[in-house]
């Protein structure tokens, strides 16, 4: 049954695949070499290629960072800090990018484009990772000090190899988002094969050369999740008891703390300051500022209810994939768990169109109906979901199962009694990411939605997309403190994890 579930979740992640494929193939083979070939697509792969690379390097780099000063170091006012650190993930990209546009045009730019997509997406490096960290048993890396190993010794050859999951499923993430980045890369002005999509679909309406640009967005995706599959290796990290119950050893920054300290208000000023004043002050001074305070409560609660109906169904989606891929480990459930991630490469546009298509051709009922939008929400942001949920899975040792089995729990029982509770905070997490990622949503939002449905991110980019900034500031602030919660939830569920 669990199979024929997963199955059935895989098939459903791979409509957009068939679709893109499907319509590529309209293109005779000539003609698609011919398009590829064209100089315009050589930039956009080489914008696309080092924007990727850069990108998950600095967001890695800086999640990985501020995690370990967070958690390793006597840096003073941890919890501020841990804090400050997740706040950047109730920012939306295309709202960052919006501040800092709306701030000064020297940020239209490759420098600027990697600045803004780190400033936003390193938290999906920087939660995971503090949450390992706070995992590790601290004897391991007491072990390797006692043994002479140095603070970077230990780091590089004890600690990180130990959080290697963590830290590569963040990356993943962050790849995948910037894949698929459109919102933030658009007033930016850095073209990518993402932001030609949509372009290519909205000049010239040409479905199989999009398509076929989605396409090598998809040939990306499995790149990175062969990499990623090849570094997590198969080595099983679940065990029984806590560990060592004392606190680690905290690094004494001495005189590097004023500038590690100097480098965190950075951050803080970088990712939080300048688009919470941009913000503010197109509020105040923009001259198309007109706030109609009912819509906005309006427009705030249905973002609302989306985000609470796709976190949950992503979720509840989830933990079927991820049972398969951890508890009964082979190719066919491998596949199952890798086929999630390939629609999350596609822009929203993408997956729109193919559930359009299917919808329209199959259950023309289902057409503009919330349904279809929530299965859209599903299958982009489940990876997110599937991260989260396999995180905490995998701690779960296989051995309490058997027991409640010899104990004559049926399997159900056994998940609901055993697994379940002890899965419930990566559950929480998952819920609240993809939440987060439903309320933000764009493009496939704009297709897929009811008619007279907006949400908060709609109604901005109508707004922002034609220089209306005092007219959108209200919707991005709202998008923003919504978020909040979200971003609350997963900051204290990475600090309540016990070693």
């Amino acid at each position: 049954m669990l199979l024929l579930v997963g199955l059935a979740v895989a098939v459903l992640a791979l409509v957009p695949l068939g679709y893109v494929v499907t319509t590529t193939a309209e293109l005779g083979r000539q003609e698609a070499v011919d398009f590829l070939w064209r100089p315009r697509i050589g930039e956009l792969l080489w914008n696309t290629v080092r924007l990727l690379v850069a990108g998950v390097v600095a967001s890695t780099v800086l999640g990985v960072a501020g995690a370990w000063v967070v958690e390793r170091t006597d840096v003073p006012a941890r919890g501020w800090w841990h804090a400050v650190l997740c706040a950047p993930l109730a920012v939306p990209a295309f709202v960052n990018g919006y501040g800092w546009v709306s701030t000064t045009h020297a940020v239209q730019s490759f420098p600027g484009a990697v600045m803004v997509v780190t400033l936003s997406y390193y938290p999906l490096v920087y939660l995971p990772t503090v949450a390992a960290l706070r995992r590790l048993d601290p004897a391991v890396e007491e072990v390797a000090t006692s043994l002479g190993r140095s603070g970077w010794s230990v780091f590089t050859r004890v600690t990180l190899p130990a959080i290697s999951p963590a830290v590569l499923g963040g990356a993943l993430l962050v790849g995948l988002h910037l894949l698929a980045e459109y919102g933030a890369l658009q007033l930016l002005n850095y073209p990518t094969l993402t932001t030609a999509i949509l372009q290519q679909y909205a000049t010239v309406f040409n479905g199989p050369e999009a398509t076929l640009l989605a396409l090598v967005l998809v040939t990306f995706c499995l790149l990175l999740l062969g990499l990623e599959l090849l570094v997590r290796g198969r080595r099983r990290r679940a065990r029984v008891g806590s560990g060592s119950s004392g606190v680690p050893v905290r690094v004494a920054l001495g005189r590097y703390r004023p500038l590690v300290l100097a480098a965190l208000t950075a951050v803080a000023l970088w990712a939080l300051a300048v688009p919470l004043y941009a913000l503010t002050r197109w509020l105040v001074r923009g001259t198309s500022a007109s706030l109609d305070v009912g819509e906005l409560a309006a427009t705030a609660g249905t973002t609302l209810w989306l985000a609470l109906l796709g976190g949950l169904t992503a979720t509840a989606v989830a933990v079927p994939v991820v049972w398969l891929a951890v508890r009964h480990r082979g190719l066919l459930t491998t596949a199952i768990e890798r086929s999630v991630y390939t629609a999350s490469a596609m822009p929203g546009i993408v997956i729109a169109l193919a559930l359009v298509t299917v919808s329209i051709r199959v259950v023309p009922t289902l057409y503009q109906t919330v349904l279809v939008l929530l299965l859209g929400y599903t299958i982009l942001f489940l990876p997110r979901a599937v991260v989260s949920v396999r995180s905490t899975f995998e701690l779960v040792p296989p051995g309490l199962e058997e027991v409640a089995r010899n104990l004559g729990c049926s399997g159900p029982a056994v998940a609901r009694r055993v697994t379940l509770p002890l899965v419930l905070p990566g559950l929480a997490a998952a819920t609240a990411l993809v939440s987060l990622a439903v309320a933000t949503e764009l493009t496939a939002t704009l297709l897929l939605a009811p008619l007279g449905t907006n949400t908060l991110a709609t109604q901005f980019w109508s707004d922002a997309s034609s220089i209306q900034y005092g007219a959108a500031a209200p919707y991005a602030l709202a998008l923003i403190v919504l978020s909040v919660p979200s971003t609350w939830i997963l900051g204290s569920l990475s600090l309540r994890t016990t070693r």
